[in-house]
């Protein structure tokens, strides 16, 4: 049984030594950003930064705290590989008139010329148990639904349906997962809400394959 107390770790994973694996944080726990909103036992690997570093920048490098007007949600248990990025609504230009060239970000002269029109900023929101593949790039304003696997070195331009496996440059739908009845009631189920106890109890038939087993437990 693991020890309730243990989403609150930096690092979640020990060496065969006992040391933590610096790599693999629990992101909740090392980020300090007003714009951005990490569920329990979500976990990142960044095989550069180290605790102190900034995680929030690393992630979500446009997304300026106490700034930006758009949030980054990302739900519970979702697991996130080394280079995914989510570029949010503040990386966007204005676009609208003949020229894309940030002039009123430079200089007191230039930001008096005209009143910029940047597109709305969107939430970006990721639900739970969400897998990114290595390298994968998030783009503004997407939705990614819970139990969705984005492959390695995706360009997600587009919202993911739940359980649904994307890949590619720009990122296209593979499959589902599962069949629509079962990702309906997957969604029912909704496993990740479940009290702590109840689901580290019960996670063989978590990650099994059997979701009347997962209703029985309802």
């Amino acid at each position: 049984m693991i020890n309730m107390e243990f989403k609150d770790r930096i690092y979640p994973i020990t060496t065969p030594s006992g040391a933590p694996w610096p790599s693999v944080v629990f992101l909740k726990n090392v980020i300090n950003h007003s714009q951005i909103e990490v569920g329990d036992y979500t976990y990142y690997n960044d095989f550069q930064l180290r605790y102190g570093d900034d995680y929030g920048a690393k992630l979500a490098p446009y997304l300026i705290d106490k700034v930006s007007t758009e949030k980054l949600i990302i739900g519970k248990f979702c697991q996130i590989a080394h280079g995914t990025t989510f570029i949010t609504t503040s990386a966007n230009h204005q676009y609208s008139g003949f020229s894309s060239y940030p002039f009123a970000v430079f200089g007191e002269e230039w930001s008096k010329s005209y009143t910029p029109k940047y597109p709305q900023a969107k939430d970006t929101v990721v639900g739970n148990d969400v897998w990114f593949g290595h390298n994968v790039t998030i783009m503004p304003g997407v939705n990614i639904g819970s139990g969705a696997i984005i492959g390695s070195g995706s360009v997600v331009t587009k919202d993911v349906a739940n359980y649904t496996i994307v890949a590619g440059n720009p990122a296209k739908v593979i499959r589902q997962r599962f069949n629509n009845e079962t990702i309906a009631k997957l969604m029912s189920i909704q496993w990740w809400n479940w009290p702590e106890e109840k689901i580290f109890s019960n996670i063989k038939d978590i990650v099994g394959c059997n979701v009347d087993s997962l209703e029985r437990l309802l």
